[in-house]
């Protein structure tokens, strides 16, 4: 079963071979499933806990998600969607995603304000 916003087969060949491939001793979860449970987390926020079995262990799916965000994959990815459409990604904003008061030490009442930064820039 595939959720209805899972990977296309065309966005998935754009994306497959920007992935780390070290198989470890253990059979690897499928990348693709793996990807499309964090754009499901990504999209839904839903709390890890909550994702649904057909993406496979969510400690798999958490700890690919973190492990190459360090390695640096989501921006490889980022910019060869970027290359592929560049209209398609004009800007980012910070209102997408709220942090809770205390992620950053901030002062209750504090009134945060977007910031929009060009893609490319």
């Amino acid at each position: 079963m595939t959720g209805r916003h899972d990977l296309s087969d065309g966005e998935w060949a754009l994306i497959a071979p920007l992935l780390p491939n070290k198989p470890r001793g253990v059979a690897r979860v499928d990348d693709r499933r793996v990807i499309n449970g964090i754009f499901y987390i990504l999209r839904t926020g839903a709390p890890w806990r909550d994702l649904p079995e057909r993406y496979g262990p969510r400690t798999t799916v958490y700890n690919r998600y973190n492990r190459w965000a360090k390695q640096g994959v989501w921006l490889r990815v980022f910019e060869r969607l970027r290359q592929m459409s560049p209209d398609s990604l004009h800007l980012i904003d910070s209102s997408i995603v709220r942090a809770h008061q205390h992620a950053a030490g901030g002062k209750r009442g504090v009134r945060i304000t977007p910031s929009v930064a060009r893609a490319g820039d």
